[in-house]
């Protein structure tokens, strides 16, 4: 089990995604939500270009101001109001930026997430003798 916990194959597949894919920023970081007017973006905020999601839209994604060619994590939400199972990809996100992500995330009672974090741990089922 302890092999397939938050390995490197699956942070380099996600990079892949994600550098093939680029990013649409929609929202900018200080924007207010279109729908809820007391949240502020704590970071800049789009969709990965020609990706699909629960919600039909790209994958989300939310920038920080480090380099945004590396995945810092992915944030799963679950919305019991949309009754919706997300994943949002965090990309350049110091830790502050995470903190200010998590936080605002996690305002309501009706939506709360959980952070995982990128690992570098490479499989045993991955290693070769070539």
């Amino acid at each position: 089990m302890s092999d397939y916990y938050n390995n490197a194959f699956f942070w380099q597949k996600l990079d892949t995604l994600f550098l093939s894919s680029g990013v649409k920023v929609t929202r900018k970081k200080g924007d207010i939500h279109p729908v809820f007017p007391n949240l502020i973006y704590p970071t800049d905020y789009g969709q990965m270009k020609d990706t699909n999601a629960s919600f039909g839209h790209g994958v989300s994604v939310y920038c920080g101001s480090e380099s945004r060619n590396r995945i810092t994590g992915i944030v799963v939400a679950v919305d019991i109001l949309a009754k919706e199972l997300d994943v949002k990809v965090l990309a350049g996100c110091n830790e502050q930026e995470v903190e200010d992500v998590l936080r605002f995330l996690n305002q309501t009672d009706y939506q709360k997430t959980v952070m995982i974090r990128r690992g570098s741990v490479i499989p045993s089922w991955g290693v070769t003798d070539n």
